[in-house]
């Protein structure tokens, strides 16, 4: 029996095929008692390849098969056990050692890594990435987060290379899909072992891999056979077809060598039984050429062997594989002309014959033609010569740089043919072209040239004419030019002309401060652009920013320049005149004021002024307000901003003169004086001139009392500094000033002590070098400056004075370009100390310069002397290892011994450790109790210097000599002394100069031992705290609550964490025991977050659920825009409501859980907003079906519409076995909008969910 469905016809009238449309006009259709059947109405598409098809008719793009995309990102998850991890600290996971190295991973790879720790404290690793990136990030967590083994794996040495592979490939692929490192000997290393390193399971399969290589290569033989290399051509056939077909029949690899390759050795390579083959049929081909062959010799001129030998030898295969002849032609770098035919007797004859027809097929003839027209010959992109070869292919046309012919090569015919075609064009060209040659000066080349090559290119366009100008490197001034005739001349006398005007030219330098060049080139060149339209002929170039140079250039005609340069000055001018700056102080509480309403006031004094006023910003503690602009319009500004303050409030403004240099000491160190005075009297504002004006005015504004308060102080503080203030200044030569100061500070001290005045020299930067400042009370300043012009007039009496010195103290004051010739010239007043020259046997020195200096360096040389003479040497013995420390960085320690003692230290050159035994260690400078120390040269440092003071250093030497001392330390606790990558025993070896290793810290034990000591108690205390923090805690919750205690985002359950300082974990969703949560921490927190957690699932379980019926279409409204308005309703009722899945069962029920009371306030307010969501939705629907288009069958379909006679529902379209009335199969529902959408009308698209498309 046939099922019959009823449709719309709205639904499926514009799909019905095979029937004619019909008019309805109320009347039953004839066709009325006919029901299709659903294949009828809607036939389905035709499959590809069905039958019928037409031959040559395109596939249908419904039959054809999409391949699949495979996916670019792949994800690897792998386990790590307990026992192979390397890193098994896991008290706070993620945060160890484990993390920092997956992340360096991550940072080098490119792979996404997450961790995660199992129940068994195994670890679970997922790399997402590229495949490339995945492999490589296995690799190296392998290798970096589990316990490595290693085994060897012994295969022979030949099989090593196939492991290996081309350029190392199949290595690095096998190390990747194994994650192990493989380790495979050199060459020259007898050893046949290959070491693999990794995880247990990798080195498992890559010794399966290497293990399965071998047994691959074992079933290989190779061959070398050597014949004669004459009869390879006969082996390997024309074209090496015979061996190609021997392989192709015997499966096995020959290799015979080029003919370019001297050596006569065929390699045969496979499996041994086609080894063996190929073998036996290549000695077979060999045997029988050698026994049928003869050979004959012909000369051929050189220049033809190339014809014979043909493109990659190509004609020597033909003749082989025309008549069977193997030709053998001497090598090109020879000068030999012989040429041997090898071949049978009957066969050489037609040979020979190709041998001298090939020879003679190619003729080489020359052409004439002028250098310079080589290129126009060959044309634009070899256009012209393109022709040629085209129409001749065989014919080779060559062109030698700088010569003056043309090489033409190929068959006779076409060459002739070429040779006339070209000397055609050369004849052509002749008439047409011509070239000319300018000597023009290296120097203008750049200017010809132009801004990216404008001035050249304008040349060559305007005159129809190329022009050569050489590089810089060419170091060359020949310019050629080459084109028409006229064009050329006319080129030439334009170059000449702007060479002319440039040599006219002239550069001139502006000095431009640097911080006006932005101001003038203005925003994006603008202003500068007015300046080079103004004088185009003008080249202006600033100077780069980086340089920091004023210079700006300009560079054209001089009249040009120097208008250019009145025009730029002017600018300058301008600049500088709008560029005043002055700072008026005006009390914070009156800027608001000054400002006016919107900006007003201020805005008015800027343009009136024409000023640029700047106000500190709100919140900063200033109240200068800086005016820049021409001074006298600066002027007016501040007074019409002081205007407005006096206005605002009874403010007094007063002058005191103040001589300007007490100015600094008035305002003393960072203004601290003057600041003083500000806040003592009430805030007024105490106004300086800018130092280098020469004014005395001080301005002092404020409230009227308080000004004056602050001008008796202000003069009170004046006359102090007047009186403790008084200056003189004295004269004395640069070379003096280090005499009068005296050996450190000596000389001047006691001037300053006894006259109690201060005395200042010129620094170095100081323009005046010979002024000396004296600055004090008045007597006190004369009483000093007649001491210090009393020891100016001795150091001006210049005498000669000379002593004797022993010859051979003589090297101890010249050595080191006479260092201590001139500290003795610095120290005592540029006394100049004169010794014989060597070899002259004179113990005479002269002395020359002020009386006092002279005497004083007389008696510093005669100290030196009494020290030299004094002088012992002592030999300490230090084993050779401890001098490196000894010396210290840089030799920082030897060198404050030889500064503090006044000794030399020399230390013995360094002998190899290799050459002798070392002898025990030597501790604290004695000899070790081990065995006697014997010293040798390389441990001999040699002292010299006073007796005493070289003992002295020899102590302090004997001091630094490491000792060593053993401190206990459990063994658990040294890496965590180590620190992370040895940053911890670095710290400590830094802080207390020692070297540490492990257990073992050396020299200054004390310092040390008690810096270890106390380092391993905080150890302690730590591991005593961790234990702490590790307690436990387990409580049972039921899953349901879950999701409400960690909260949105976590938000409950980290502010829980935060309150308590605990870590608590929830079950994974694979966990066999979901409602099981871990506290872990100290244990009062622990048990205080329970009881949170407790109190919180208490207060869930006082909640109740109630369900609500709300119609689905106001579910949207409700929500809200992403959920906004839904949000602030479950915060303002303190519930939570949930809506129904899509899909759902009941589209309409809604869960509202919380407390009784809220939850039915939440439900009567729901109620409501569905109520008058629904009047909206419900006007809308009636809105929509008057809109609604005609209906092909039913006419109107909305109000008003056609009468119907029956006065029902319309019958609709009806069809036979259609798929949905199958057995378990469901009718669709025809007055679903989301089934059946109708055309045209406001119906809403399908939503996936009430809060909206989902978001990935």
């Amino acid at each position: 029996m046939s099922s019959v469905a009823v449709l719309t016809p709205e639904s499926f009238a514009e799909h019905r095929s095979g029937l004619k449309d019909q008019e309805i006009t109320g009347c039953v259709p004839e066709d009325e008692a006919y029901i299709p059947t659903y294949l009828e109405a809607f036939p389905p598409l035709p499959e590809k390849g069905a039958p019928g098809e037409k031959a040559g008719e395109p596939a249908s793009a419904w039959g054809s098969k999409i391949r699949p995309i495979k996916a670019s990102v792949i994800t690897q998850v792998f386990h790590v056990p307990l026992e192979e991890r390397r890193y098994k600290d896991n008290s706070q996971f993620g945060e160890g050692e484990e993390a920092k190295v997956c992340l360096d991973i991550m940072q080098r790879t490119g792979a996404h890594i997450e961790l995660s720790l199992a129940k068994d404290q195994g670890l679970s690793i997922m790399v997402t990435g590229k495949l490339d990136s995945v492999m490589k990030a296995r690799k190296e967590i392998v290798a970096r987060l589990q316990t490595q083994a290693s085994a060897t794996v012994a295969i022979p040495k030949e099989h090593h290379r196939f492991v290996i592979g081309k350029n190392g490939e199949k290595l690095q692929e096998l190390e990747l899909k194994t994650a192990t490192k493989i380790a495979i000997p050199r060459p020259d290393d007898p050893s046949a072992n290959i070491r693999i390193t990794g995880t247990k399971e990798g080195i498992e399969k890559a010794r399966h891999e290497i293990l399965l290589i071998s047994a691959e290569q074992d079933k290989r033989a190779v061959e070398r056979l050597s014949l004669e290399k004459a009869f390879h051509p006969f082996i390997a056939g024309a074209h090496n077809r015979l061996v190609q077909e021997l392989s192709q029949e015997t499966g096995a690899r020959i290799s015979i060598p080029p003919p370019s390759l001297p050596k006569d050795e065929i390699v045969i390579t496979g499996e041994k039984e086609a080894v063996a083959l190929a073998l036996s049929r290549i000695r077979a081909i060999y045997d029988d050429k050698k026994r049928k062959t003869t050979t004959i010799s012909v000369e051929v001129k050189k220049s033809q062997h190339k014809y014979i030998i043909g493109p990659k030898g190509n004609t020597l295969q033909e003749i082989l594989e025309t008549t069977g002849v193997s030709v053998e032609m001497p090598p090109l770098d020879s000068g030999s002309e012989t040429i041997i035919l090898r071949g049978e007797p009957d066969k050489l004859g037609p040979a020979l014959t190709q041998v001298y027809a090939k020879a003679k097929s190619v003729m080489v003839v020359e052409v004439t033609a002028p250098a310079w027209l080589h290129r126009f010959i060959i044309g634009k992109k070899g256009q012209n010569i393109g022709r040629i070869t085209q129409q001749l292919p065989r014919v080779h046309i060559e062109f030698t740089d700088g010569e003056e012919r043309i090489s033409l090569e190929g068959p006779t015919e076409e060459v002739e043919q070429a040779q006339a075609q070209i000397q055609e064009i050369i004849k052509d060209l002749l008439v047409r072209m011509d070239y000319t040659e300018v000597i023009i000066d290296q120097r203008f080349h750049r200017h010809l040239i132009g801004k990216n090559g404008a001035n050249i290119n304008r040349i060559k366009e305007q005159y129809k004419v190329s022009v050569r100008i050489p590089q810089d490197s060419e170091r060359s001034g020949l310019v050629r030019i080459e084109g028409d005739p006229k064009g050329v001349q006319l080129a030439r006398r334009e170059l000449i002309e702007m060479v002319q005007r440039m040599e006219n030219e002239r550069t001139k330098d502006l000095i431009v401060e640097q911080k006006f060049h932005r101001t003038i080139i203005g925003q994006k060149g603008e202003k500068i652009k007015e300046v080079r339209d103004k004088f185009p002929e003008v080249i202006i170039n600033f100077p780069d920013p980086a340089q920091k140079s004023d210079i700006v250039q300009l560079r054209g005609p001089k009249n040009e320049v120097e208008k250019c340069a009145k025009f730029l000055q002017k600018i300058i001018a301008d600049l500088i005149e709008n560029s005043f700056s002055l700072s008026v102080p005006i009390f914070k509480q009156f800027h608001k004021n000054i400002i006016g309403k919107g900006g007003t006031n201020i805005k008015k004094i800027r343009e009136e002024t024409n000023t640029k006023i700047d106000l500190p910003t709100e919140n900063s503690n200033s109240e200068m307000i800086v005016i820049t602009g021409k001074k006298s319009n600066c002027e007016a500004a501040r007074e019409r901003i002081l205007a407005i303050q006096r206005e605002l409030a009874n403010i007094k403004e007063t002058e005191v003169a103040i001589p300007a240099k007490l100015h600094n000491s008035l305002i003393g160190s960072k203004g601290c004086l003057v600041r003083s005075i500000m806040e003592d009297c009430g805030g007024v504002h105490i106004h300086f001139p800018s130092e280098g004006s020469g004014s005395d005015k001080v301005t002092i504004r404020g409230p009227a009392g308080e000004v004056e308060k602050a001008k008796k102080q202000l003069l009170q503080l004046a006359e102090e500094k007047q009186v403790n203030n008084f200056t003189a200044e004295l004269q004395a030569k640069p070379e003096y000033h280090k005499f009068l100061i005296g050996r450190g500070g000596a000389n001047i001290r006691r001037v300053r002590d006894r006259t109690g005045a201060r005395i200042i020299f010129p620094s170095p930067d100081d323009t005046e070098q010979e002024l000396i400042t004296i600055v004090g009370k008045e007597e006190a300043v004369r009483q000093a400056q007649k001491e210090l012009e009393s020891l100016v007039k001795n150091l001006d009496d210049v005498v000669e004075d000379s002593m004797v010195v022993d010859v051979r103290h003589h090297r101890h004051f010249v050595c080191r370009r006479g260092q201590v010739l001139r500290e003795l010239a610095e120290e005592y007043g540029g006394v100049a100390v004169s010794f014989p020259r060597t070899g002259a046997n004179s113990q005479r020195v002269t002395l020359k310069g002020a009386k006092d200096c002279v005497e004083a360096a007389k008696k510093r040389i005669q100290e030196v002397i009494e020290d030299l003479e004094s002088q012992v040497s002592v030999e300490v013995a230090i084993p050779q290892r401890y001098h490196r420390a000894i010396m210290g960085p840089k030799g920082c320690r030897i060198q404050h011994i030889t500064r503090e003692h006044e000794v030399q230290i020399k230390f013995p050159e360094r002998e190899d450790s290799s050459a002798g035994q070392e002898a025990p260690p030597q501790e604290n400078g004695e000899v070790s109790p081990e065995a006697e120390f014997v010293p040798r040269k390389c441990d001999i440092i040699t002292i010299a210097g006073r007796a005493e003071k070289c003992e002295l250093a020899k102590a302090a030497l004997l001091a630094l000599v490491p000792i060593t001392e053993d401190v206990e330390v459990s063994y658990e606790l040294h890496r965590y002394i180590i620190g992370q990558k040895g940053s911890g025993i670095r710290k400590m070896m830094e802080e207390y100069e020692v070297t540490g290793q492990k257990i073992c810290i050396k020299k200054q034990l004390d310092r040390a031992k008690q810096g270890l000591l106390e380092r391993v108690k905080e150890l302690q205390a730590e591991q005593e705290d961790r234990a702490l923090r590790s307690f436990k805690v387990t409580m049972s919750v039921d899953p349901k609550f879950h999701p409400k205690i960690i909260g949105r985002k976590g938000a409950v359950i980290s502010q829980i964490r935060k309150d308590h300082d605990v870590s608590i974990q929830f079950p994974d969703k694979g966990d066999e025991q979901q409602d099981l949560i871990v506290i872990s921490g100290y244990e009062r927190n622990v048990e205080e977050a329970r009881q949170a957690i407790q109190q919180l699932v208490a207060e869930l379980q006082e909640m109740v659920s109630q369900d609500v019926h709300l119609d689905p279409r106001t579910h949207a409204r409700i929500i809200g825009a992403r959920g906004k308005a839904i949000r602030k309703l479950m915060e303002e009722f303190k519930v939570d409501i949930r809506f129904p899945q899509p899909g759902s069962g009941e589209p309409d029920k809604v869960t509202v859980t919380g407390l009784p009371e809220t939850v039915d306030n939440a439900i009567d307010h729901l109620l409501n907003l569905e109520e008058e969501y629904m009047l909206s939705v419900t006007e809308t629907e009636t809105l929509a079906a008057y809109m609604k288009p005609p209906s092909r069958y039913g006419g109107g379909g909305g109000a008003g519409g056609g009468d119907d006679s029956s006065g029902g529902p319309a019958k609709g379209f009806v069809v036979r076995d259609a798929p949905w009335n199958a057995a378990g199969n469901k009718a669709p529902d025809m007055s679903s909008a989301e089934d059946f959408p109708t055309f045209g009308t406001g119906v809403a698209p399908k939503q996936t969910s009430a809060w909206g498309p989902k978001k990935f």
